[in-house]
């Protein structure tokens, strides 16, 4: 059985920093893309970064450029998210995600394992 886990949210203060950590166990996804979503409150789940197998490509949401830090390590399956200067419109459930192969996506429809959500809230 394939599960990410998130961890590392929580709440914190605007200007703050935090990291998300995502975990993943059942198979390797060294070969696949991942990338990070978030869903705020009545609002749909939109892209926030991404990153390929290989860690030469990433890309990152408007929002959040400059200010998060997409990074994996593929030897512990694992991919984390540094988010720092944070805001109170940063207020979501973050995702993580795993896409069906090296291509890095944007649109969570390409994106085919996904765990199950860890809340930041930022406070003003």
């Amino acid at each position: 059985q394939v599960t990410l886990v998130e961890s590392g949210g929580g709440l914190v203060q605007a200007g703050g920093s935090l990291r998300l950590s995502c975990s993943a166990s059942g198979r390797t996804f060294s070969r696949n893309a991942m990338g990070w979503f978030r869903q705020a409150p009545g609002k749909e789940r939109v892209f926030v970064a991404a990153i390929s197998w290989s860690r030469g490509e990433y890309y990152y949401a408007d929002s959040v450029k400059g200010r998060f830090t997409i990074s994996r390590d593929n030897a512990k399956n694992t991919v984390s998210l540094q988010m720092n200067s944070l805001k109170p419109e940063d207020t979501a459930v973050y995702y993580c995600a795993a896409a069906r192969g090296l291509v890095v996506y944007t649109t969570s429809n390409q994106y085919v394992y996904w765990g199950q959500g860890t809340q930041v809230t930022v406070s003003s």
